[in-house]
């Protein structure tokens, strides 16, 4: 009977370190608080990401498909331009430094909105730009984004407003790019004209004026 109390006390005490363990690693409710996702499509999700990455209260970004059906896409199957999907980015910020609002009018600053055809050098549904937002309150801000952005450069302004889908995070290679790679992503960047274009759209308003990527 000793022998089975002190199993039973050796059993109780793995299990309050396994719960207090679990108790450690769930995050709070106040941090859940902290962080707010939003969904843009900008062309090149390579530069999209590094565009975000230099954005003061940015935790994350990821490169990803997102605005069609097909489950689990590829690069190769998204390239075939029939998925529906486009690239996008998924950001992670912290409300705290950096409001959802602010977020969009560095994007609409980031890409030309005005193409309808994709952004740059990269032509075709995969390119085309997008807002996709999650909620009600996020949809009432992008739409007067893009109104007070159509305002600035007079001239209609072709992003849509989509309802979130799913959003499929892209192969590990295509994340963090312009650090993995950066010569090739400079070479890419400065090839297809994005920066070159958005100086001659947005003049000084180009990037929101912060750091170029």
């Amino acid at each position: 009977m000793i022998f089975d109390a002190e199993v039973l006390e050796a059993v109780r005490i793995l299990f309050a370190l396994m719960a207090a363990v679990l108790l450690l690693a769930r995050p709070s409710a106040a941090a859940d608080a902290e962080r707010e996702v939003a969904i843009v499509a900008g062309g090149c999700f390579w530069c999209v990401e590094s565009d975000f990455d230099h954005v003061p209260g940015v935790l994350e970004t990821i490169s990803g498909y997102t605005g069609g059906a097909v489950m689990n896409p590829t690069y190769q199957m998204v390239g075939r331009h029939n998925t529906g999907h486009r690239e996008a980015v998924q950001i992670t910020f912290d409300p705290k430094v950096i409001s959802y609002e602010r977020l969009l009018a560095i994007f609409w600053r980031t890409v030309d909105p005005t193409d309808a055809g994709g952004q740059f050098c990269d032509r075709g549904e995969p390119y085309e730009t997008g807002v996709f937002v999650l909620n009600d309150a996020q949809r009432a801000i992008a739409e007067l984004s893009k109104q007070e952005a159509a305002k600035v450069l007079n001239k209609p302004i072709v992003t849509p407003i989509l309802p979130a889908r799913t959003f499929w995070p892209a192969e590990d290679y295509h994340q963090d790019y312009h650090n993995t790679n950066p010569i090739k992503y400079k070479v890419y960047r400065w090839r297809c004209g994005r920066d070159q274009r958005l100086e001659e759209l947005w003049g000084d308003q180009a990037h929101m004026g912060l750091t170029k990527p």
